[in-house]
This record gives structure tokens, sequence and C-alpha cells, in this order.
């Protein structure tokens, strides 16, 4: 077969990515059995044996159970200072070896590599190591995926485009991530058609999950911090929607459904009783929470806390006020975990159903294929 390679971009941060290089990548390896992974320049990262790993790269390394070193498959993660210290005396050719190092490695134990980026074609500049340079340093064509809707993706694929054409680097084609439901039988049509009429193979439209972008409680609490009470065994719960307990306790149950988060302080045991009472009854299905984030360094009293153990609900204690640790929530940008089993099974089977990943397969390998506009199944169906 040769060595192959596809590089997966994006137009923007938090475009699904990731998401779906999950997918392609348990889907490309019925085609190409040898296949591995690398995210050649990370940024959020974890210290294994003393080195700076990609959070992405741990993940695919626990799903896949790939045989490569995990400082081949992220060979950069880039620390805070970084940046700084690289434009003050920093050399381009030092981060350069690293990458082409690592991805000799790969390639000596792989027939196949998917090259995931970081963010859109221009990151990385900063430290001549954007997207759009790192797939020219690999000779790898690229796959961009962008988020949802019909002007704005367009637009930001073919600025993206640019940047990748200056470089050199082959585009095959593009997946739109995260389109709405309700929208999706009519962007589907006309982001293939105004994407044929700039000659861009579109090789999927794929319709927003909710479930897949809620994030669990183990994520919160690894984005969070604090001390994790009580409930370990639920922390797969998935967190759907949270309220701030400065409320009238009694009033509570009116802001319950399913997979509500109660961010409330530790000592508002009215509060915490009230939202528990939904369990005491066996209303759970109704009144379900899916975990409590006390708040101002406040533990309940020991009483409730052995009321929130019985009823299984995660219990992490958190220094900050209750207003800081919602905005916080608000804010961050949930990655996938390997122990997320469902989470993975539908992000497969998502790209499974709305990406041609055969077509993709034969463009990486030079097969020419005909133009077509693909259809794939109706986003209700």
């Amino acid at each position: 077969m040769g060595q192959m390679n596809v590089y997966i971009a994006a137009t923007r941060q938090n475009d699904g990515k990731t998401m779906v290089s999950l997918g392609l990548l348990s889907l490309l390896r019925r085609m190409a059995p040898g296949i591995s992974y690398m995210k050649p320049v990370g940024q959020q990262y974890q210290i294994i044996d003393n080195q700076k790993i990609d959070k992405d790269a741990v993940l695919m390394k626990k799903i896949f159970g790939f045989k490569n070193n995990l400082s081949d498959m992220s060979p950069i993660a880039i620390p805070a200072g970084f940046t700084e210290e690289y434009i003050l005396k920093g050399k381009r050719s030092v981060l350069e070896n690293r990458i082409k190092k690592a991805y000799k490695q790969l390639v000596e134990k792989s027939d196949f590599i998917l090259i995931e980026g970081t963010g859109h074609a221009g990151v990385g500049s900063v430290f001549d190591l954007s997207n759009a340079e790192v797939s020219s340093l690999l000779g790898a064509k690229v796959v961009i995926v962008s988020g949802g809707g019909l002007g704005r993706p367009i637009d930001e694929i073919m600025l993206n485009k640019a940047k990748f054409d200056q470089q050199g680097v082959a585009v095959l084609g593009v997946i739109v991530n995260k389109v709405m439901k309700d929208k999706y039988n009519k962007i589907n049509r006309l982001i293939r058609l105004g994407m044929d009429q700039k000659k861009i193979e579109v090789f999927g439209v794929i319709p927003f999950e909710e479930v897949l972008s809620n994030p669990t409680v183990a994520e919160l609490f690894e984005d969070l911090g604090g001390r994790l009470i009580c409930g370990y065994k639920r922390l797969a719960n998935v967190v759907e929607r949270f309220i701030i307990g400065d409320i009238v306790a009694h009033e509570t149950l009116n802001y319950l459904s399913a997979g509500t988060l109660l961010i409330v302080p530790g000592n508002r045991e009215d509060i915490i009783y009230s939202a528990l009472s939904g369990w005491v009854l066996g209303l759970n299905k109704k009144y379900n929470i899916a975990g409590i984030i006390a708040t101002y360094g406040k533990k309940p009293h020991k009483k409730v806390v052995e009321i929130i153990e019985r009823a299984n609900i995660p219990l992490i204690l958190v220094k900050e006020d209750s207003f800081s640790a919602a905005c916080r929530i608000n804010n961050m940008i949930f990655k996938i975990r390997a122990e997320d089993k469902e989470k993975i099974k539908k992000t497969v089977n998502l790209i499974e159903k709305y990406v041609d990943s055969e077509r993709l397969f034969k463009a990486v390998r030079g097969i020419p294929e005909e133009r077509k506009i693909f259809t794939p199944p109706l986003a209700n169906s």
C-alpha cells in the first residue's frame, strides 16, 4: 500500500476535530489495519514519565491500544511561557527536527498515519509551526473540519484553504460538523452545492448531537479540580444543565430535570435536601441530579453527605464561590475521555453514518473518482 497520511485540521477551536479524528481512526483502521495517530503540536497536555504529552494523544492510545511511544505520537506540547521563550531565543530547526524524528519512528511501524492538527491553519505561526507548515513538513494532505452553519463555514474553509495553498499543501476536502438538526437537511444540501461550486469535496455533514457536547461529572472534576467527597461510581453521569443554588429551598425542584448539576454553597443544606427529595421519594427519573458542586470550601454536614453518598450522587468540594464556579464551567471546552464508553460508541456511529470514509480513504490514496454530491441519511432518520 505504501506510506500514507492525512492531516485533520479545523477552522477554529471546538469544531469537533478530535471527535472526527476518533471516528475516522475507528473506520479507517478497517481499511488500513496498520494505522497510527500523531498530534505534532499539542496545547493541553499531561505529564507522563516526565514528558509533556498532549491529552488527545493519550486518549487515542488508550482507546485504540497503539503500540507507538507517546513521545512519538506527541512530540511537542506547548507549556506556559513557551511562546515568549521561542521569540527570544527559539530555533525553528530544533522543533522541526523533533517532529520529523517522531514521525519517522511512527512510519517504521505504520502504513497510515492520521495526524491531528491544533486549531485553524495559522495556529502555531508564532513559533513557525502553523498547521499549514506542519502538514507541509510531513507531506500530508489535509481534511478541514468546520463548525455548522452555511455562510461562516464556507468563508472560514476558504480562508484556511488559502493558508494551506500558500504552503503548497493539498486540501482533499472538508467535513462540516455540528449542524443543528432542525436545519440539517437544508444546510446539508446547500453546503454541498456551495463547496461543489468551489471544486472542494465534502466528505461529510454531521448533525449536532448534544449528548456528545455535554460534559460528564468526571470531565468537570478534572477541569475544576477541588476534592471529590463521594459518588466516584457515578462520575460518568452526563451534565445537561446546571443551576446555582441561590433560590428559596422548596423552589429548587422547579428547576431540576434529568442531568442537572447543582452548584451551591456547602452550608446550604436546605437547598441540598430539597434537591435530594426526588431521590428520597423515588422520583429520580424526573428530578435527577447528575452531581453537586459544594462551593466556598464548605463541606455539607456529615449526615447530609451520608444521604448524598447513599444516593450515589457525586459531590465535589471547591474553594471558589458559586458564581465563579459556574462561569468557569460555562467557559470550559470539554474533551472526550477514554472512560466515556457510550460517548465513544456514539461518536464512531455518528461518523460512520454521516462521513463517507471510503471516499476519503480513496482520496488519500490518490485514487481518482468522479465528483459527486454524496447524500447521507436525513438527520432525523
